[in-house]
């Protein structure tokens, strides 16, 4: 290739030289043949414009310091942050699963609202599990229990807002309204 500007006849010959020498000092350093790959390309990759325009006296010693400053922000940055893409870091990692103060915290609120619900009244109560348990519609219900629809949309709001007061206020809801009364908004 006698055509080839000698820059670039100059940065083949400094890459056959050192590829394998920079490599081994990377993986030293890295720990990681393949991340050591990367690093060294990309310090070949930066140093290149320097060889090409020829502002850089000592070429070789430009690359070894390129490349250990390179891996040297790579090291910082596995501190900073442990996971690196493509590895499994199970030992780090968050279990999916919840924790034993979430478990506990759950089973505490599922009690209440299993308390709540007993403490509705019977229709209140009826209407509540056929529409959120059996997922039946105000319709399907109304004819279920043999009474009207507007009854069943009443019954079930009645004890939602009964539920919502119980659980906000961490007691049982009370039936201080009769059924067949109807209730006043605050």
């Amino acid at each position: 290739m006698p055509d080839e500007p000698p820059s670039r006849h100059r940065f083949t010959d400094l890459y056959r030289v050192t590829v394998q020498p920079l490599r081994r000092y990377l993986t030293r350093l890295l720990g990681d043949p393949a991340e050591a790959q990367d690093i060294a390309h990309d310090a070949y990759l930066r140093v290149y414009p320097k060889i090409e325009d020829q502002t850089a006296e000592k070429p070789e010693a430009l690359l070894y310091t390129t490349a250990r400053r390179l891996a040297f922000n790579r090291l910082k940055r596995r501190k900073i942050s442990p996971f690196i893409p493509g590895e499994a870091n199970l030992e780090i990692a968050a279990s999916p699963q919840p924790g034993v103060a979430q478990q506990v915290m759950a089973h505490q609120e599922f009690q209440q609202l299993e308390q709540a619900i007993a403490h509705l009244p019977e229709g209140c109560r009826t209407v509540l599990l056929l529409r959120k348990i059996e997922l039946l519609s105000h319709r399907e219900i109304s004819a279920r229990l043999g009474i009207a629809v507007s009854t069943v949309e009443k019954q079930h709001a009645r004890a939602l807002r009964l539920l919502r007061t119980a659980l906000s206020a961490g007691t049982a809801p009370t039936a201080s309204l009769p059924l067949s009364q109807p209730e006043t908004r605050p």
